[in-house]
């Protein structure tokens, strides 16, 4: 460092006049800066390697900040001549450029209170619109990485980003940028910006921006990525981060007026700044680990990313609206939309919560309605690896653009998901068959297990649900035993749920021999005559209910002794949702000849599974083919290995029995306060709170209080059971512990509410 002090120091004195000069280094990317303090003045001394573009691109720069420099009261950094009047000195291979150093004190490090966001949205849109008819060929032909035009470009560091849950959410972005702004990006304006209004590029002096330094991102771009980018960092570390970004947008907007296009843009093009500032961090971090100028603005642009998630894009963009003068973006109100689901869809599809929501988008555990609220979903398990997760999208979208077809074709996408998805079974459990959904797939097994056995009956337990076909309709006592039911059918065994609250008995053994002495008396009454018998390892629509713990151990030899098969109904608890097992029957220490799978499979794309034993999948093999038209194609097996692979990578099971445990804990504390929380039950990510009067009979108005409550807060549950008094709780693996401190308060005070301040009656 001294030998490079000594070289400054000849330069500045043989070319430039200048003696007596201390330096501090400062940080950058492309160049190596000293801070010079001579006896004249104090300036910045850039170094960069040789090559004939840098010396364009330096000149470039110059006439821009000339140009700037006729804006008043703002300073620009313009190159000092050397002795003979050249804006750059070449000695030895490397470039040398003096700057003024520009007096002030940096965005960064002082309060952003309203006149200095005035005075920074006033600044931009000064430097924007003096810009606007400038042309240079120079800048023009650039090209970088930090250009939000080649956005893009930055997914080559994705895999920089060493934690695998925000190397998704970057991923989102990438995605949602390609949704949103690539096909409208030839209707933004152009125009040469200075593409780095980062906080610590901006000078202030008595609460006013004064000066902009830094131009060695200047390029041509879209007019919008400069306030894009000044949104960004302005936005840090703000509680509020709409209402900043508000107050900037006005401000540059009553200098140079913005497009409605623009600003619909603009929220996915700060996610877009945001991402490309994570991704080079984690990328620089590799190669300077020790600089702390790469990850200075690291931590809050992953925080600012984070809260930007949970912004609606559409409240965002009519803040952004707003602040330019214009109306709202146009919505349908929920009544009109209403109406037209009345004209088409038979009521019979029911809708969720008194007042329906009305969705627009979705994301991780987020979802968004059309009136710009952000949602907390705590309630569907279908998007197992969370909404829109970019890599089972993106899994979707590639193998669509690619193949789909049948399973009468051979393909890689079938043999590589059939592959992965049995790996996670024991070694006898090998054949698997493919279709549409989980109801498919009971009906499908249950025509397996007759055909196998040469059985009719079928042995189901009571608040059982396996599906929406005629088959799943007669097995699933949730259906034919309610309203609109037809009862049950002669050839199916109804069995009691074996749930231990509520049994009467001291022990959960004692209630597991109870209901396994009534079970096996039914099925001794029946010897011989009994195809299947088939339960969910927790029964949902029964109201969370795991089943009493060696219950299975000992009806599952007595269905086999007989002839029959077992069937294990996974489809709302597999795929490590329980955070203890993978699959809901490995809690009880069995293992099943059949295993139905359906919803979460893949994350809202219809598929559905069959998983059995090379015997029974050969008595099923009998002549009459059997062919699903879009069961097992390529697209739906690359969406469900790309869960599989989610599930793996981020460790989801994991983080289920972490987030899951936490959960329950924190509902049992408060269960200590409320007598009305009779039970608290479940696993991992998949559990159910039963609320109950004075005399402990179902309180079934306060869980539907409750639901409709959280639902007024924008958090989503849904309520089961037989009396609809069971709060169920079962979210995407991806809600976090923070989700879950969010939940359990709301929750607290929605029982507050309703209770101790009378808000709600008891026994009613």
């Amino acid at each position: 460092m001294l030998n490079d002090w000594y070289s400054m120091n000849v330069i500045l004195e043989q070319y430039y006049g200048l003696t007596n000069c201390s330096f501090e280094t400062l940080e950058g990317y492309e160049s190596i800066n000293f801070k010079v303090k001579a006896d004249s003045d104090t300036f910045v001394l850039k170094k960069y390697n040789f090559s004939e573009e840098t010396i364009a691109i330096l000149k470039a720069e110059d006439q821009v900040a000339h140009k700037l420099n006729e804006i008043e009261q703002l300073n620009f950094p313009e190159s000092i001549h050397n002795i003979e009047e050249h804006p750059i000195t070449i000695v030895d291979g490397f470039i040398y450029r003096l700057l003024p150093f520009i007096e002030g004190e940096f965005l960064a490090e002082i309060l952003k209170d309203e006149v200095l966001l005035v005075s920074f949205g006033t600044a931009l849109g000064n430097i924007d619109k003096i810009l606007l008819g400038h042309y240079d060929a120079v800048i023009k032909a650039k090209e970088t990485q930090w250009d939000l035009k080649h956005f893009t470009d930055n997914r080559r560091f994705l895999n920089d980003i060493t934690d695998a849950k925000d190397r998704n959410l970057v991923r989102y972005f990438f995605l949602q940028f390609n949704e949103h702004i690539t096909p409208i990006q030839h209707k933004l304006r152009k125009s040469i910006i200075h593409n780095d209004a980062n906080d610590w590029n901006i000078l202030a002096t008595n609460g006013k921006v004064t000066g902009i330094i830094d131009f060695g991102d200047m390029c041509n771009s879209w007019l919008i990525n400069e306030l894009a980018i000044g949104l960004t960092y302005v936005m840090m570390a703000e509680e509020q981060p709409l209402a900043v970004a508000e107050t900037v947008i006005a401000a540059y907007n009553n200098i140079l007026p913005l497009q409605e296009k623009e600003l619909n843009a603009l929220y996915y093009l700060v996610a877009a700044r945001l991402c490309t500032s994570v991704c080079n961090s984690a990328h620089t971090k590799k190669q300077k680990p020790d600089s702390d100028y790469i990850t200075l603005s690291e931590q809050p642009a992953w925080n600012l990313l984070r809260t930007w998630l949970r912004i609606n894009p559409i409240l965002a963009e009519d803040c952004f609206r707003k602040a330019c003068g214009f109306t709202e973006s146009k919505k349908q109100t929920l009544e009109h939309q209403l109406k037209r689901r009345d004209k088409t869809i038979s009521s019979a599809l029911s809708l969720s919560y008194t007042n329906p929501i009305q969705m627009s988008r979705s994301a991780f555990q987020f979802m968004y309605d059309t009136d710009g609220n952000t949602i907390l979903d705590a309630y569907n398990n279908i998007m197992q690896v969370g909404h829109c997760h970019p890599h089972v999208v993106e899994s979707g979208q590639r193998t669509m653009a690619k193949l789909n077809t049948n399973t009468r074709y051979v393909y890689e996408e079938l043999l590589s998901y059939s592959d992965k998805l049995l790996s996670k079974f024991p070694a006898h459990l090998n054949k698997v068959f493919f279709v549409n959904s989980g109801s498919a797939a009971s009906d499908l097994a249950i025509r397996i297990a007759k055909t196998h056995t040469k059985k009719n009956k079928v042995m189901v337990l009571e608040h059982g649900y396996h599906g929406n076909t005629q088959n799943g309709i007669d097995i699933s006592h949730y259906k034919y035993n309610h309203k609109g039911g037809n009862g049950k059918v002669e050839h199916i065994l109804q069995t009691p749920m074996p749930k231990v609250y509520g049994s009467g008995f001291k022990s959960e053994s004692e209630a597991s021999i109870h209901y396994s002495d009534i079970t096996n008396k039914q099925i001794t009454a029946e010897y011989g005559n009994i195809a299947a018998f088939i339960a969910e390892p927790i029964v949902g629509c029964g109201g969370q209910v795991p089943l009493a713990i060696n219950y299975l151990k000992d009806v599952y030899p007595k269905i086999r002794a007989q002839g029959g098969v077992c069937i294990s109904d996974e489809v709302q608890v597999g795929f490590g949702r329980l955070g203890s097992h993978f699959w809901g029957y490995e809690m009880y220490d069995v293992v099943p000849d059949m295993v139905i799978l359906g919803k979460p499979m893949g994350n809202g794309h219809p598929i559905g599974a069959v998983v059995t034993t090379s015997d029974v999948a050969e008595s099923f093999d009998n002549g009459m083919e059997f062919f699903s038209s879009f069961g097992g194609n390529p697209v739906s097996c690359a969406i469900g290995e790309a869960v599989l692979d989610v599930i793996e990578a981020d460790q989801l099971q994991a983080h289920a029995l972490e987030v899951g445990s936490f959960l329950k804990n924190g509902i049992t504390t408060i269960q200590h306060e409320y007598k009305e929380i009779g039970d608290v039950r479940g696993s991992g990510l998949f559990l159910g709170v039963e609320l109950i009067q004075n005399d402990g009979s179902p309180n079934t108005l306060l869980a539907q209080t409750i639901k409709n409550d959280l639902r007024k807060k924008f958090i989503l549950v849904s309520t089961d059971g037989p009396y609809n008094n069971v709060l169920k709780i079962k979210p995407p693996l991806c809600f976090t512990l923070e989700n879950s401190s969010e939940l359990l308060n709301q929750l607290k005070i929605s029982l507050d509410n309703t209770i101790k301040n009378d808000n709600f009656k008891q026994n009613i």
